[in-house]
Formats: C-alpha cells, structure tokens, sequence
C-alpha cells in the first residue's frame, strides 16, 4: 500500500478504502438497481473537481491500481465496478457553461442528460439526450449516445465537439479535431474501453423545434407481427422517430401487448401530423385497444420528470440488445417466442429506427463505426438473487437467437458478459487498441466487460523484460 494520503494527492473528496466505514454503501449506490455484481474497488474517490481526479490516477498508479470511471451509474452491467481497481466517482462533477453564441455547451460528466435538456430548453436549444431521466452524461457519449432525435442527429458522440481529459499520466490534456485528434476520435464510442478520464465535454447545440407530436397505439399481441413488419419495412426510410414495446400490461389483463409510439419533433404542426399519418397505414390499426394520434408534447418531455427516473429500481435488472438491418421475416420467429416466454416480471422488448436512412447526417472521424436501421434491445427485471440464473438466462438466450442478423450491439445496454459480441468494426477496435498502447502503457484504465485486452499482462512483461 502507498503512503500517499488525499492531502498529499490533492484530493479534497471524500477517499473511501475497502473496508472502511461507508464503503459498501457507496459502493452499492454506484450502480442504480439492486443486482449490484461482486466486484470490490480497493477505493473509491469521490471527486468534487478536476483536479481530485488527476490525484485519483495518480494515487492508482502510485498503489498499482486500475482506474475505472462512473458518472451517472447506469450500466446495469456495473461495469465500473472492478476488482483491484480504483473507481472514480464523477457524479459530483456538474458544471455546464452554454455558449448559444457558438451553439456549444461544455458540460461535466456527473451531469444528466435531463438536466442539460432542462437547461437548454430555456435557451431554445436541443441536445440529443438519452431515454431516462437518469442517465448521466458521461456514459453515454462514451458509449455513443443511443438519443432522442438520432434520425436526425446521428449518434449524440457525433456532436461531440472537444474533451478535457486526465490521462494514465495524471497529466491533463485537451482533446479537439485539431489537438490530440486520436483521443477524441477513441472518446466518440469508446465507452467503458475508453483510456483516459473525461472531466468535461464541448457539444454541438442545435435549435428547438416549435412542435413535437407524438401518436401512441396499443395492440394485443396477435397484431405483433403486422406491427413489426409494418415497422421493419416503412420506418427505414422516414423521419419520423417510431418505436415499438412489447410487454405484460394491465390493459390487457397482464396479457402481452405491442405499443406502437411515433414522435414528430418539427417547425410546424403541420407536417408534424404529416410524418404522424404514416401510422395511419399500420394494417393492425384496426385492432387497436388503444389509440392516441396526434397529442402535443414536448420532445424528451417524460426525461425532465424526476418522477420516472428508472422504474423497479429495488429490482434486479439485465439488458441486451442488438443493432440490425434484418426483415422482419428473418426476424418473426424468435419475436414470437420471446412473446409466448414473456415472463411475469417487469419485462420488455424496445425496436426502434436507427440510422441509416437518406436524411442521416455524415459522421465525422469516431471509434463508433457501425450502423443498422433498428435497435432490439430487451430489459428484464426480478427480485430475487435465486433468479439470477432464470432470467439472465432467459434475456441471453433470446438475444442469442437474433445473433445471425445482428450488425452490432450497443455499448449503452451490452450485455458482455454473456453474450460478448461486436461494438464496432475491427479496423476500429484494432486502432483503439494501438491508441491505447499509446496512451496507457501500463493497462491503467479498465476495458470492456467481457472482452480483456490483456493490457496490464503485456505491460507486466514488458517491466520484467
């Protein structure tokens, strides 16, 4: 163990050790649900500014640690969490600084998405946040931002203008198209294999648009297959943001039923129900339980209500998702075996149009470098511990079957640790290992969940050689 101490590493938050009086506490509360992994940081370092996170690397390198980051503790996966390591906890980390003059905002990382949204709206800007209102920023540029208005906006890390980072050095550096270009290349998707600690981000802004509608419809599950091919095949190639949910709900007695949403977020009413009447030609329509078209709303509105934050968060969750450009057809069957093995608890299966289609934007340089018209992604949720294996099981196995027609999976809800699968090409992946042989000799910072990179191993032959 090192002597060094926070006073003379310059940390003034609080510094919790293993063992300690708090420590368990703040380690559960570092992941959201109660299915927190049994994986024990050495210490956790909760920063309050900047520079307690240059003392955090540099204390970990002094003690021969690992360095992993939590901003806003959304992974289910607790990826954060690591044996052996050191956990920086930028929660705190919270400043924002709007510039409408440059359309930029420079915001921390402990941030919420939400919480940007709020502020911006006030501004007549728009920012492509995430789907919860508790999602931190960090995280979720880090793993490219899966957002409100992607069709129109791509990825959010596409507006990911600059970074301030603290690197495996302890040294503080700038990162821009035009200054350390490598670094901010890997920080746009990266994710949990990111090799640097972001203390703040500089954002592209965009204007608020006057009208958002939205249209909702809920159907019994027999429809499933006229709304997921009606989805499939229409949603490639309009602006309009649909999704579709699959779930037991209470409308249907507990039954499984399919929610078909739509979302115009647009200058005027008008063609705002212009995109929304493409839900008119569902052939499903017909069946409808439910039916609401064309309801004003505001664009991310449910993200600014503290009040639905993350549901069941007493429960034990997984998630697992895919990223693909499959027919329906090709994709049918295992829906409707996921649909007749739906379990009993708070389950469901989230589809939604992606990118891909002729109004996406260009991509700028980026490690996030795969593409698909429509996300899968599944969450399910228990209580029991005894139940680990049944659901997390279950939610793998399902993904599994989809496997053959999958471009990728998202780092936002990966599930890696069963079910390692790609998150980018393998040009990307093999220029971010270099970069971060580069950039972190050693192997301080933590990878992904599920893929290791034998970094430290490497550089520990490296140091006996």
């Amino acid at each position: 163990m090192s002597d060094l101490l926070p006073s003379t590493t310059g940390i003034v938050g609080r510094v919790l050790r293993r063992g300690t009086e708090a420590y368990e506490s703040l380690r559960r509360a570092a992941v959201w649900h109660a299915g927190v992994p049994h994986r024990f940081p050495e210490i956790i370092v909760l920063a309050v500014t900047e520079q307690d996170v240059v003392g955090a690397v540099r204390l970990a390198r002094a003690e021969g640690l690992q360095v992993a980051i939590r901003s806003g503790g959304h992974s289910w996966s607790g990826s954060h969490l690591r044996d052996g390591s050191l956990l920086i906890d930028m929660s705190n980390l919270r400043d924002i600084v709007i510039d409408r003059a440059s359309m930029t905002v420079t915001v921390q990382p402990g941030l919420r998405g939400s919480e940007l949204l709020g502020m911006l709206r006030k501004q007549g800007l728009f920012f492509p946040v995430g789907h919860n209102y508790a999602v931190g920023i960090g995280g979720y540029l880090l793993q490219g931002g899966f957002g409100w208005a992607g069709r129109e906006f791509g990825p959010a890390c596409m507006s990911v203008v600059a970074i301030d980072a603290v690197t495996a050095d302890g040294e503080r550096v700038h990162a821009s198209d035009d200054e350390n270009a490598d670094l901010l290349w890997a920080a746009r998707g990266a994710g949990p294999g990111f090799f640097a600690a972001v203390t703040r981000f500089t954002l592209r802004v965009y204007p608020h648009r006057a009208v958002t509608l939205s249209s909702t419809y809920i159907f019994p599950a027999s429809c499933a297959a006229d709304v997921f091919r009606f989805v499939n095949e229409r949603g490639r190639t309009t602006p309009l943001e649909l999704g579709v949910v699959v779930q037991r709900h209470e409308i249907a007695g507990g039954e499984p039923v399919v929610i078909l949403h739509g979302l115009a977020f647009t200058e005027t009413e008008e063609s705002a129900r212009a995109q929304l009447s493409l839900l008119e030609e569902c052939p499903a329509l017909g069946h409808a339980i439910l039916s609401r078209a064309c309801e004003p709303t505001v664009h991310g509105a449910v993200e600014l209500d503290e009040s639905t934050a993350v549901p069941n968060e007493s429960r034990r969750w997984i998630a697992d998702n895919i990223v693909s450009d499959a027919g329906a057809d090709d994709l049918l069957p295992n829906l409707h075996t996921l649909i007749e093995t739906l379990p009993p608890a708070p389950t469901y299966l989230l589809m939604f149009n992606w990118d891909g289609y002729p109004g996406s934007p260009v991509r700028p340089p980026m490690a996030f470098s795969l593409e698909g018209a429509f996300c899968y992604a599944l969450y399910t949720a228990w209580d029991e511990a005894s139940d680990d294996d049944r659901y997390r099981g279950w939610t793998t196995g399902i993904m599994r079957n989809w496997e053959p027609y999958a471009s990728y999976t998202m780092l936002a809800d990966e599930n890696l640790l069963n079910r390692p699968t790609a998150f980018m090409t393998a040009e990307s992946l093999e220029r971010l290992d270099r970069l971060r042989s580069a950039w972190d000799v050693e192997g301080r910072f933590v990878s992904w969940l599920g893929r290791p990179d034998g970094e430290r191993e490497r550089a520990s032959e490296r140091a006996q050689g």
